[in-house]
């Protein structure tokens, strides 16, 4: 008997405030629980407008604290009611000067499990993240959630392998990637890297964008989220790339095994000659 999770991710446009974006993938989430969805993960800063764009104090005002802060305890009790296991990216508060590009895990019964932060940052052209960030500290920690082991990985980070491996040495079974990437070349790499990523780590990955031409830029995010099995096949359709969507897919983790059975790339790793590759 296959043991399958019926999983969600959502893509969605800037609402133009916080309360209705929140209420917006709350609606969501429900529709998600209607039709028996587990777990669902939300888009990168899913509560505020993309401000990276631009580089202005005023964009502090978006941060909150985890797990205390307003969003993430709504997020709990809404996870409680649903029954479902919830990744609510957000920007992170922790005390003056303290502030990180993060995301929450919260249980299918509301319990707060901990929280990933974005390691890898961008600062180019529509894109100021270090304006705004600190690196992300505390590792790439994997949670055991009500639908198995579940690990984050944030936007940029896609671009560096290590994080990937790190989730998979770890026990990951599906990774979720939130992000907001916009048009260009990254287009090319969005369909590329993320199934590359999963076939290479062995498990599921549910990448996730933004979607539409927001307020404070013109990056043009194109959505286009999807779910990938270990095989690096995706689990039915990708996303609109123009549209606000949910995708609801059901992930069979009996493909985990299978798939690391064949492709023994764990077995068959060689940490004793990597040491080169963390030399700066």
């Amino acid at each position: 008997m296959s043991n399958l999770v019926r999983a969600a991710l959502v893509q969605a446009k800037w609402t133009g405030d916080t309360g209705s974006m929140i209420d917006a993938h709350e609606k969501h989430a429900r529709a998600a629980a209607a039709e028996g969805a587990r777990i669902i993960g939300f888009q990168e800063v899913f509560n505020a407008p993309y401000f990276c764009q631009v580089q202005e104090n005023e964009h502090y005002r978006w941060a909150e604290r985890i797990p205390d802060g307003p969003t993430t305890q709504r997020m709990r009790e809404l996870a409680r009611e649903l029954g479902m296991v919830v990744v609510v990216p957000v920007f992170e508060a922790d005390g003056p000067g303290f502030y990180y590009n993060s995301a929450a895990v919260i249980d299918a019964d509301g319990t707060y499990l901990g929280k990933y932060r974005k390691h890898h940052l961008p600062h180019l052209p529509g894109f100021w993240e270090k304006y705004y960030f600190r690196p992300g500290n505390l590792g790439w920690p994997v949670f055991d959630t009500a639908v198995g082991k579940v690990g984050v990985y944030i936007c940029y980070d896609r671009h560096f392998p290590e994080g990937w491996r790190a989730l998979g040495l770890a026990g990951a079974q599906i990774v979720y990637n939130p992000s907001a990437t916009s048009r260009g070349l990254s287009a090319y790499l969005w369909k590329l890297e993320q199934p590359a990523a999963a076939v290479a780590n062995e498990y599921f990955v549910a990448a996730i964008n933004r979607v539409g031409v927001e307020e404070y830029g013109d990056n043009d995010f194109y959505g286009s989220s999807y779910f990938v099995d270990p095989y690096g096949r995706f689990v039915g359709d990708v996303a609109s790339d123009t549209d606000e969507e949910l995708v609801v897919r059901d992930l069979d983790l009996d493909l985990i095994d299978e798939v690391r059975t064949k492709w023994a790339f764990y077995r068959d790793r060689r940490p004793d000659a990597y040491g080169p590759l963390t030399t700066p």
